[in-house]
C-alpha cells in the first residue's frame, strides 16, 4: 500500500555532473559492458532491464535518493548508508539493526517529497519502491529526471506480473513472488558496485523463510490484511505481499476472489467472510485514520459490524509494520510474525 502527494515543478537546469543515459525499451535481466575509460570502476557501465526501461548506470552512485521506504531499507542492508543523499516517504519506524546507519542519512519528507526536494540534493541515482512514485502525480515522471541525466529505478516487485495503468494501488497480472525482491536487492547492489553483499543478503533472507515455513501447515486457516483507513479499509487482494505470506503458509486470504492489489472493501463484506485472523497494519504515519495497530483494533472492538466477528471476539489479532504488508525484504518479517501468530492461535501445525 502506498501513499499519494501532489507533485511539484521539476526544473529543469541540468544539474548533475554525473551524467546517466536513460533509453526507453520490467523486472529482469542485468548486463554488464566493458569500462571504457581509465577512470572506470570494474563492471560499468552498467545496463539493466527496469519495468519498461533501459537503463545505463556509468559509474557506482555517490549521491543516491530513495524515494521510498522499502528502497531504502535495501540500501541501508546493504550497507550504502554513506552513499545516501537523502530519503523520503516513511510509513514504520525504520527495520530494527539499521537505526544507526539510518541515523546518518537525511530524511527530506516523511511523505512524496517535491520533486524540487528531490533535486536539490543534486543526486546521481533515484530510486523507489512503486511506479507511482515516479509518475505523473508522484514525485515527478521518470522522463523528467532523464533529461537531467538522473537514472532512475523502480522496484521489479511492483511491474513484474502487475497493472498499474488503472489508478488506485494496481492490479496483479500474475502472483507475486520473492523472487522479485531479491532481483531488486541482487541489482541494486550491482548498481552500487557491491554484488557480493546482495547475495549474502539474498541468501539470508532465504534461509529465513524456509526456517519460518518448516514443517507448519496453516491450510484450515483463513485471514484478513488490512493496511489502513476504517471508513473505507485497505485490504490485501490475492496476489502482493500478502498473498506472497498466505501462499508460504498454506493458508487462505478471504478476499483472494480479487486481483487489486489493495482495494476498498465494505466492513459488511469483511464481517459475512469472517476471517479466523485479522493481519493489522501497525502504521506510524498520520495521513489515514487508524494508521497505527492501537487505533485498529479499537474500532474492531467498536464498530457494531465488525465487533461479532470471531477474529475480534477471540482477539486473534497479528501486528505487521506497513513495510511488511507490502513487497519488500520486509516482507519476511510479516511471514515469520504471522507463521508464529498462527502458531499461537493453534491454527497451525
Amino acid at each position: 500500500m502506498l501513499s499519494k502527494a501532489t507533485p511539484a515543478p521539476i526544473r529543469t537546469a541540468a544539474l548533475f555532473a554525473a551524467g546517466v543515459v536513460l533509453l526507453t525499451a520490467c523486472g529482469g535481466g542485468t548486463t554488464n559492458s566493458s569500462a571504457a575509460g581509465g577512470d572506470q570502476a570494474d563492471g560499468f557501465p552498467l545496463t539493466l532491464e527496469n519495468c519498461g526501461r533501459t537503463v545505463t548506470v556509468k559509474a557506482p552512485p555517490q549521491r543516491a535518493v530513495s524515494v521510498d521506504q522499502g528502497s531504502t531499507e535495501i540500501l541501508l542492508s546493504l550497507g550504502l548508508a554513506d552513499r545516501l543523499a537523502g530519503t523520503a516517504t516513511w510509513s514504520d519506524p525504520v527495520m530494527k539493526g539499521l537505526e544507526k546507519a539510518n541515523k546518518g542519512v537525511e530524511r527530506i519528507s516523511e511523505n512524496r517529497p517535491s520533486s524540487e526536494k528531490v533535486l536539490d540534493k543534486e543526486p546521481d541515482f533515484l530510486s523507489a519502491s512503486f511506479a507511482s512514485t515516479l509518475a505523473k502525480g508522484g514525485v515527478a515522471p521518470r522522463e523528467q529526471f532523464e533529461k537531467l541525466g538522473v537514472p532512475t529505478y523502480i522496484s521489479p516487485a511492483d511491474c513484474v506480473g502487475k497493472d498499474n495503468s488503472g489508478g488506485g494501488d494496481g492490479a496483479r497480472t500474475a502472483p507475486l513472488t520473492m523472487d522479485s525482491v531479491y532481483t531488486e536487492v541482487r541489482e541494486l547492489s550491482q548498481v552500487f558496485g557491491v554484488p557480493e553483499r546482495g547475495d549474502a543478503l539474498v541468501k539470508k533472507l532465504q534461509a529465513r523463510v524456509a526456517k519460518a515455513t518448516d514443517g507448519i501447515d496453516a491450510s484450515k486457516a483463513s485471514l484478513l490484511f488490512w493496511f489502513s483507513d476504517s471508513k473505507a479499509p485497505y485490504l490485501a487482494g490475492c496476489c502482493g505481499a500478502p498473498g506472497v505470506i498466505t501462499r508460504e503458509l498454506g493458508a487462505k486470504n478471504v478476499f483472494d476472489d480479487t486481483h487489486d492489489e489493495w482495494p476498498q472493501i465494505s466492513w459488511e463484506t469483511v464481517a459475512d467472510r469472517n476471517p479466523d485472523v485479522l493481519v493489522v497494519g501497525d502504521l506510524s504515519r498520520t495521513m489515514q485514520t487508524a494508521e497505527s495497530a492501537e487505533k485498529k483494533i479499537e474500532f474492531l472492538e467498536s464498530n457494531p459490524v465488525t465487533r461479532t466477528m470471531d477474529a475480534v471476539k477471540n482477539r486473534r489479532y497479528v501486528l505487521l509494520s506497513g513495510q511488511a504488508m507490502n513487497p519488500t525484504i520486509r516482507t519476511v518479517e510479516g511471514l515469520e510474525r504471522v507463521a508464529a501468530g498462527l502458531r499461537d492461535f493453534g491454527l497451525a501445525g
